[in-house]
């Protein structure tokens, strides 16, 4: 699924339509969330966060690289690889402990692997004066989500998200 993101407003409307699509439960779910720097991934964070019920400040957790999030009904961890060097720096994190929440994680190519176990990967890159951002499943669960997003994205207006193809 492709989409034209026009501003920042688009891609934090893209990303609260994603957390009306969640399940309830999304405990074990991981998102990526790949793009250049500047293309909006954090952007994307904030709006799912807020979107999720968070009322506070959302920092990029480029420093501390990990920043859970206690929210009503769920519980997510907003990683950010970008400092990572090696897929093995992981367990440090003790990446496998934070299986108890969704996973949101910014530059997972830096840990390639994770792709294996990720539902859904979002990628943002620029066009024209705006932003595109693809959305692809790759788990059974993932597929059916964005099968839902897909069918959310036919009835919006096409001044907030415009579907460049599915």
């Amino acid at each position: 699924m492709n989409i034209f993101l026009a501003d920042a407003a688009a891609t934090a409307a893209l990303a609260e339509r994603l957390c009306r699509c969640l399940p309830d439960d999304t405990v074990g779910w991981t998102v990526l969330l790949e793009g250049e720097l500047g293309a909006g991934k954090s952007t994307f964070a904030r709006a799912l966060l807020r979107g999720f019920g968070h009322e506070g400040v959302v920092p990029s957790p480029t420093y501390t690289l990990v920043e859970p999030y206690r929210l009503p009904g769920r519980l997510v961890y907003h990683i950010d690889l970008y400092r990572i060097a090696a897929e093995e720096e992981l367990r440090y994190l003790g990446f496998n402990e934070l299986e108890r929440g969704l996973r949101l994680i910014e530059w997972p190519d830096r840990a390639p692997g994770l792709a294996t176990a990720a539902d859904v990967k979002i990628t943002l890159r620029y066009q024209d004066a705006g932003r595109a951002a693809t959305i692809a499943g790759l788990s059974d669960r993932g597929r059916r989500l964005v099968a839902a997003l897909s069918g959310k994205a036919e009835t919006e207006s096409p001044d907030e998200l415009s579907p460049l193809s599915s």
